[in-house]
């Protein structure tokens, strides 16, 4: 009986976990439908930019609870050799792509004298690190291959899930 209820109380929680994601993902998408009805109305290039960006976060961010969601609910399959070949060479071209924004942006924001620009300029390159960590762990896990648990994958994206509001 005891490992029965056990198991009752890991089912229920991931029910309510499933339940929580699902609830998010509303969240966001209002939060992307709102704020771009206002991103009409807005002149200021600044405020829209930052808007702007936090609306394709918002997006990005019910597209990963949607992934945690489908982590929860349904059998993954595994991926052949010839996906999980193709999957990393296009991870280590991004990481390269990445490293190259990086440094290209890092060289230029001291000589950028406007500091509405520079702080811009700064906000993205925090993007781009946190993009450039992300996949360095994605690919340590496709070089891992098959052995990919669903508990490396949790680990990564909930790590890197930027809360709004809190810088980087």
């Amino acid at each position: 009986a005891m490992f029965l209820r056990k198991e009752a109380d890991v089912l229920s929680s991931k029910d309510e976990l499933t339940r929580f994601l699902r609830e998010q993902i509303k969240i966001e998408n209002k939060i992307v439908r709102s704020l771009n009805k206002a991103l009409v109305e807005i002149r200021n290039p600044a405020v829209k930019g930052v808007l702007k960006g936090i609306s394709l976060d918002s997006v990005k961010h019910a597209e990963m609870y949607d992934a945690a969601v489908k982590l929860l609910t349904e059998v993954s399959p595994a991926l052949t050799q010839e996906h999980l070949d193709k999957q990393r060479e296009l991870v280590e071209e991004h990481i390269r792509i990445e490293a190259e924004l990086i440094k290209r942006i890092s060289r230029l924001i001291p000589s950028v004298e406007n500091e509405k620009v520079r702080l811009l300029l700064n906000a993205i390159l925090m993007d781009e690190k946190r993009h450039h960590e992300l996949l360095k762990k994605v690919l340590e896990i496709l070089v891992k291959g098959e052995t990919i648990t669903e508990e490396d994958w949790w680990e990564i994206l909930w790590k890197n899930v930027p809360f709004h509001g809190a810088p980087g």
